[in-house]
């Protein structure tokens, strides 16, 4: 196997180039697909398009490939499971995986409490069983949501979604009783303030504002948010805002929902990102990374919290033998040592790119944790005003050297690798950025 990303053709490549626009004749346009190339097959951090195009793969199908491209214990377990049975459904009939796999997951998620999980295809689905559980178990009709944030596409979960102006446009009336309020983007604050004198200003406007002029407490059922936000920017709270967060929704009995999606699942070095923060949550959804490919999710939550009777919520194919073998397959590998790369790696990414971050003055902020890092793009650092166009350049010109990423938030670039990512690897996705960022600057004269 080649070791360094290899471009033999023009991209799109000719056969990409006549498949895409096959593609573009029956497939739905409402697809945001990144960029202009067919994908043929894939190997651990490697991918390969029609043309035989090698590329680096710093996105891991959008951070649901942890394990790497085809992971032969994934692999192995999938074949494996569907030689006895493709499908149950976890609905009508009992299979042994799906307890087992319930009883990992709440044996690694945050708390000591006793915890059950719902299984689900998709994030999406995770965070609408969350928000049904949230309002069966409290009778409240009112949810809390940040800006930036992002939970799915559903109707449900749309609601809570406040990422993107076209995600949500032409969909209203959405879901009733849903509050946004600022995120802690320490470096953007909305509040013009700065950390720690800010005292969590933004925490304390839910309880000062929102609680008493827009949304009483008492008629709130959740508050959800991301630990990380991805869309949004994978943006990180400093160290004490989720403790604070969690002790106000404790004060006035509203359950704290954890949307885990993105975050979740050994990318910050930690089964879930939370953990950082010390926090049990009531409630997590998780989904992506889980299976390493296969549409699998869950919605873990305490067994006092997870009672309601039968039938008040259900799946077709939610916990799958299929997804479920994958699954177990996974969560060893995380514990095998995947889990210590993100971090080891991870730590370098970050030094590497601070260093980066000195030189180039478009890189106004560098932040993650473990293999969950961002960048965000400013044309100018004393005034932090954004650099979309420069966020989208990076990502093409790096695409057309053979490293694949994706953008975050409207002015950032998201570097989420498989976690087998190793050493040459992440040097290799840093010279390529940093070459083409320079290339950028020059062409914005920044």
């Amino acid at each position: 196997m080649n070791q360094h990303p290899v471009i033999k053709t023009r991209l799109p490549g000719p056969k990409s180039d006549k498949l895409i626009k096959f593609d573009e004749q029956y497939v739905s346009p409402s697809y945001t697909r990144a960029y202009p190339v067919v994908l043929d097959h894939a190997d651990g951090a490697w991918i390969w398009d029609v043309d035989g195009n090698q590329f680096l793969d710093f996105h891991s199908g959008i951070g649901v490939c942890s394990t790497g491209n085809c992971h032969p214990k994934v692999v192995d377990a999938i074949v494996h499971q569907a030689q006895k049975a493709v499908h149950f459904s976890s609905a009508d009939f009992y299979h042994e995986l799906i307890g087992s796999l319930a009883q990992r997951l709440g044996a690694v998620a945050p708390g000591k409490s006793s915890k059950r999980v719902f299984f689900t295809n998709s994030g999406t689905e995770s965070v609408e069983c969350a928000l049904k559980l949230a309002r069966y178990k409290t009778r409240k009709p009112r949810m809390i949501a940040f800006i930036g944030a992002f939970h799915g596409r559903t109707m449900g979960a749309l609601s809570l979604t406040c990422s993107k102006k076209t995600q949500r446009e032409r969909y209203a009336p959405l879901l009733p009783e849903v509050t946004h309020v600022p995120y802690a983007y320490c470096y953007r604050c909305p509040f013009n303030l700065k950390h720690p004198s800010c005292e969590l200003a933004c925490v304390k406007f839910i309880e000062e504002q929102i609680f008493t002029r827009v949304a009483p407490a008492e008629d709130v059922a959740a508050i959800i948010v991301e630990p990380i936000q991805g869309e949004g920017g994978y943006i990180v709270p400093p160290p004490d805002y989720f403790p604070a967060l969690a002790a106000l929704a404790k004060k006035y009995g509203i359950y704290l929902i954890m949307d885990e999606v993105q975050s979740g699942m050994g990318k910050t070095g930690k089964w879930f990102a939370i953990q950082h923060w010390g926090v049990e949550p009531d409630i997590i959804t998780t989904a992506k990374a889980i299976a390493s490919g296969i549409p699998l999710g869950a919605c873990i939550a305490s067994a006092e919290i997870m009672d309601w009777p039968p039938g008040a919520h259900s799946t077709t194919f939610g916990g799958t033998p299929i997804g479920c073998a994958a699954a177990h397959a996974t969560m060893d590998l995380l514990e095998g040592g995947l889990m210590d790369n993100a971090t080891k790696q991870g730590k370098f990414l970050m030094t590497e790119l601070k260093k980066m971050q000195k030189r180039h003055p478009s890189m106004g902020d560098v932040r993650g944790l473990g293999l969950m890092i961002g960048i965000e793009f400013v044309l100018d650092k004393k005034t932090k005003a954004p650099a979309p166009k420069v966020a989208h350049e990076v990502e093409m010109e790096t695409f057309r050297k053979g490293l694949m990423l994706l953008t975050c938030g409207p002015n950032g670039i998201r570097l989420v690798p498989p976690l087998v990512i190793e050493r040459h690897q992440c040097q290799i996705a840093l010279e390529i950025l940093d070459e083409v960022i320079g290339q950028v600057e020059r062409k914005f004269k920044i």
